[in-house]
């Protein structure tokens, strides 16, 4: 609607200038209002976000890397392109802290929750393949390339079709969903913001529509 009425602006504004017609008609258009924030973020429920886990065969180094893969999506909200960045150096294990590399280069250190820190660490054992690579998530096939952002989104969206969900899974999905789960816990925005690590409180406002009871 905004295209549409900034159009019909610049073409009485044309017949103005040619003209076509004696009056300047452009203010008696009025502008198209435009709400923030109006879009509620679609999180998975939490037993789709249980099957979604439970669909990862745990038996094998796929599954186990996937498994690891969105459990940190699930448990600490990372994007795709973080957890596909993590080394094996973002570990502080004496202090339980995980750096994690946000946009524009920021970094920031998150508490490394037990469960999180178990699966890590199952993966590490019976999971990734031996390399020289620093980088925390690995192709299971050689070469063994270090994980990028694509892979980790297909690894959200694989899951995601082997438990039938209609639609294809975005990673982004996981990430509200761990908003969504912690405000229904009763945790409050600032804190929902400090783990998603939000510029911005407006960012996190999104939030404040999800608990609809």
């Amino acid at each position: 609607a905004k295209h549409k009425v900034t159009a019909l602006r610049s073409f009485l504004r044309y017949l103005h200038a040619r003209g076509k017609i004696s009056v300047d008609l452009t203010g008696a258009l009025p502008p198209v209002t435009g709400w923030r924030l109006t879009g509620l973020p679609k999180a998975l429920a939490p037993e789709e976000a249980n099957r979604l886990l439970l669909s990862c065969d745990r038996r094998t180094r796929v599954g186990r890397r996937d498994y690891a893969v969105m459990v940190l999506m699930l448990r600490l909200g990372l994007r795709a392109i973080e957890a596909a960045s993590l080394t094996l150096d973002d570990f502080n294990w004496s202090r339980g802290e995980i750096l994690i590399r946000g946009k524009g280069g920021r970094l920031d250190l998150l508490p490394l929750p037990q469960v999180v820190g178990e699966v890590i660490v199952a993966y590490l054992r019976r999971g990734r393949p031996c390399s020289r690579s620093r980088s925390l998530f690995l192709g299971v096939r050689a070469p063994h390339m270090d994980m990028t952002s694509a892979m980790a989104k297909d690894i959200v969206r694989g899951a995601g079709c082997r438990c039938g969900f209609p639609h294809h899974l975005g990673a982004h999905r996981l990430r509200h969903t761990t908003a969504t789960n912690m405000l229904r816990n009763g945790a409050s925005l600032p804190e929902i913001g400090q783990v998603l690590r939000h510029q911005s409180v407006d960012t996190t406002a999104i939030y404040a529509k999800v608990d609809r009871n």
